[in-house]
């Protein structure tokens, strides 16, 4: 049977950064707007705080679709920059952590041929109780 529990390892973004080019969980913290309707406008105007987390790109020099630069950076898939808690920026990512491996697997990535028997294992296994 293959394990299929992972254990993660958040780190402090303010202590230490992944290297360029690394795919990581980062955990997201800012506002959100919050429903005008139920709000008053002065409690709109500072949004609901959130704190999640996003499969996100570490990267140590990042050039955005409208060409500005942004050096130490963690970007989505959506192109958004976030960038390392206590600079300045309207979301930060406080902690980062490696993301696992494919279930059932020591491998971050499979291509072509391997894919199917790849997903085939992974499907076989069941998690540790």
């Amino acid at each position: 049977m293959t394990n299929l529990n992972t254990v993660v390892t958040w780190v402090d973004a303010r202590e230490r950064l992944p290297r360029s080019g690394a795919p990581v969980a980062a955990a997201i913290t800012g506002r959100y707007p919050a429903d005008s309707a139920t709000e008053s406008a002065a409690d709109t105007a500072l949004g609901e705080e959130f704190w999640l987390v996003r499969p996100m790109v570490f990267m140590t020099l990042h050039w955005s679709e409208d060409g500005a630069e942004h050096r130490d950076c963690f970007v989505d898939s959506d192109g958004v920059v976030r960038l390392p808690h206590g600079l300045a920026s309207a979301e930060t990512v406080t902690h980062w952590a490696e993301l696992p491996t494919l279930p059932g697997g020591t491998t971050h990535f499979v291509l072509g041929k391997g894919v199917q028997s790849a997903l085939q294992n992974a499907w076989d296994a069941r998690p540790l109780s």
